[in-house]
């Protein structure tokens, strides 16, 4: 469930009128649901109330520090996969103990920042990361805690941009691989096995894949006690996916119950990194009609939202929902929503039946709340965008509109330009 909705035909965000939101900060904005928010990360993080767990938060999906702060103070960690993250997420006051590193190319610089942070663990994708972050540890007069991440080679049935369990993809270590390197692991001064991880995908839309990614972990895991290697946390990973268009993604209750059934009675603690599954449906990207356009019979309405602000449609060839701001009775016609980006591949939705609009008419783009802003670029030097998040019937920007003098602050042009 979340909280967009109309009342009298026009668009609300809990309480409040996107229309207000839009005349107060102006668009394109992002507009996320607290209550969404907050309901998701419970329904999710509740599911597995009967077991040992922690949920941390997958922050690509969406890193602005309101949102980190929100599943914080509700007993959430983080997944991070860069020092920036790390920075954020120390900065919106998450728990050094509930943070985990995944990644595959961690830098020297993130690998010395999270040891210093005191992080939970580090899941290590490679052989060569293994031996990296021992000597780094070593050097510090610390102990690194470490799971490896293992690909288990499952098929997630998801686009293949975002497949990242099976053996062609760049991710984790294969199984038999992954033996020989926690072997090594235990030969290591710097580093202390505490755990397996895997992450087979995201927006995945059944449990059969991460049931069969479990049952490979388990096998591993029992290998690894024959060989006196104990592990006290198993990372599923994230990947749950959302309803975008006509997509029946399992109840995260569901997907917890296959999970728990398949994993019977276990002393391990349960690492989960949803993200898409918390944020996807609790945000909008609210943009404005400035142009209606006709060519070769091509329908077109150009907006001030573009490619830069919400990238999936451009990159995956991803259905978001369009909805008006304001419903005004009268007819539909099929139309490609564009933005102002000098790129053929700078759209929203293509040949999709919508509302006839008119300059100044706003339009939300559903299901924004992954993947939006934190994929957002400043390509065609346009600023990023607003983000606001609304709380029952008052809202507060959580993100100022950037302006052009940011756009090339810490730019500089060389003096010896001036002696051509």
């Amino acid at each position: 469930m979340h909280h967009f909705h109309y009342k009298q035909n026009e668009l609300c965000c809990e309480d409040v009128p996107v229309s207000a939101i839009a005349a107060k900060v102006g668009t394109p904005v992002y507009v996320y649901s607290h209550a969404t928010l907050k309901q998701h990360f419970d329904a999710f993080d509740g599911a597995f109330g009967d077991v040992k767990h922690l949920t941390c938060y997958s922050m690509k999906s969406n890193s602005n520090k309101a949102l980190l702060a929100l599943f914080a103070g509700r007993g959430g960690g983080v997944d991070i996969v860069s020092g920036g993250e790390l920075y954020r997420a120390l900065n919106a006051g998450v728990d050094p103990s509930k943070i985990v590193f995944s990644g595959v190319g961690k830098s020297l610089s993130d690998l010395e920042y999270a040891l210093s942070s005191n992080i939970l663990m580090f899941n290590v994708e490679s052989p060569q990361e293994l031996l990296k972050l021992n000597r780094v540890a070593r050097e510090k007069g610390r102990k690194a805690r470490i799971s490896i991440r293992v690909n288990p080679d499952v098929d997630p049935k998801t686009h293949p941009y975002i497949s990242t369990g099976l053996k062609e993809n760049k991710f984790g270590i294969g199984v038999e691989e992954a033996i020989r390197q926690y072997e090594k692991a235990t030969t290591l001064n710097g580093v202390e096995v505490v755990g397996v991880s895997c992450h087979i995908g995201s927006q995945l839309t059944q449990t059969s894949p991460f049931v069969d990614a479990l049952k490979k972990l388990k096998e591993l895991i029992a290998q690894l006690a024959k060989m006196n290697i104990s592990i006290r946390y198993l990372d599923l990973g994230g990947g749950l996916g959302i309803t975008y268009d006509d997509e029946v993604p399992p109840h995260p209750k569901q997907y917890a119950q296959d999970i728990k059934t398949e994993l019977a009675s276990s002393e391990w603690t349960l690492i989960l990194e949803p993200g898409r599954v918390i944020v996807g449906n609790a945000g909008i990207l609210v943009t404005k009609v400035l142009y209606a356009k006709t060519s070769h019979e091509k329908n077109f309405f150009v907006v001030d939202a573009a490619m830069n602000d919400l990238m999936r449609p451009s990159l995956y060839g991803a259905y978001h929902a369009i909805q008006p701001v304001k419903k005004i009775p009268g007819e539909r016609l099929k139309a490609d929503i564009v933005g102002p980006i000098c790129e053929s591949g700078d759209f929203l939705a293509k040949d999709r039946l919508v509302e006839t609009l008119a300059p100044e008419d706003l339009i939300a783009v559903m299901s924004a709340g992954a993947y939006g802003f934190s994929m957002s670029s400043t390509y065609n030097s346009r600023p990023r965008v607003c983000e606001v998040m609304v709380r029952e019937d008052r809202f507060e920007i959580i993100r100022t509109r950037e302006t052009f003098a940011d756009l090339v602050r810490g730019e500089s042009i060389p003096g010896f330009l001036g002696e051509d």
